[in-house]
């Protein structure tokens, strides 16, 4: 599939609202109802001062690009027609290429949260690959990868984010616990638990899923990252110690944390 285009030309019209389609994906998103009230009692007072963006497609069929909560407000007002940018011919799309455009349009139009951003994601990067997507939405590949886990996320789970728990924590928890209501269990439980503490407690669900509450927040206070350390040794392996570090010109202290270091590398391999 070729690449969207990002630079658009447009002209000003007014068609029917009849004629306008919505694209069935688009379809299936659901609109905030109050927030489409507030948006028909601002559009009443102070007129569309923002028309939607349309794509001609047949003889009387417009595709819409973006613009479907202003559409809808328009028809909460009764409106028979509505003012709208349709899109050149220079600067149309094929089908795929329209849906794609009518998402990166509504990203830099709209606040998303987190699940919208999440489908926009998955959306994008099926229909135009990761480094395209990525770049669309403005973020990271590495961001881009995170969103798209948090894409699997059922709905009732992603309405915990980010109010109860980040998320970044919410995709690793369900992907720990795919069980929904265990899953919301645990939110509850740790959901007042300090950031750092939620993050080890995950952690430590991971490795031991079945583990009880206790013993998982036991686990994860015990995880604390410890950067300095003491260690007694005996007199043979301080001697030992002290030979190596002579060798190396290193202090015993340095010359310890670089055997630790390097024992810790071989054991990730």
């Amino acid at each position: 599939m070729r690449k969207y285009k990002p630079t658009i030309s447009y002209r000003l019209k007014e068609i029917p609202i009849k004629q306008i389609k919505v694209w069935k994906e688009a379809q299936a998103r659901k609109l905030d109802r109050e927030n489409i009230s507030e948006l028909a009692k601002s559009i009443k007072n102070e007129g569309l001062l923002n028309p939607p963006l349309v794509q001609k497609e047949g003889k009387n069929t417009f595709l819409l690009m973006s613009g479907q909560r202003r559409l809808a407000a328009m028809k909460r007002l009764g409106a028979k027609k509505i003012p709208v940018h349709v899109l050149t011919k220079q600067t149309s799309y094929d089908l795929d290429n329209a849906k794609a455009a009518s998402v990166v349009e509504n990203i830099h139009r709209n606040d998303m949260n987190h699940k919208e951003i999440a489908d926009s994601c998955k959306f994008l990067t099926e229909n135009m690959g990761k480094s395209a997507a990525a770049k669309s939405m403005g973020m990271s590949p590495s961001t881009l990868n995170k969103y798209l886990g948090f894409a699997g996320v059922p709905d009732r789970l992603k309405s915990l984010v980010p109010k109860q728990i980040s998320r970044d924590e919410m995709t690793r928890l369900y992907l720990t616990i795919p069980n929904i209501k265990k899953a919301e269990k645990i939110v509850e439980r740790i959901s007042k638990l300090e950031s750092g503490l939620r993050k080890r407690y995950l952690r430590a669900l991971s490795q031991a899923p079945k583990s009880s509450h206790q013993k998982l927040l036991k686990r994860a206070k015990n995880m604390r990252i410890k950067q300095n350390i003491s260690i007694k040794l005996s007199k043979t392996n301080a001697r030992k110690l002290a030979s190596q570090s002579n060798k190396k010109e290193l202090s015993p202290d340095e010359m310890a944390g670089k055997i630790i270091t390097d024992y810790l590398k071989r054991k990730r391999r």
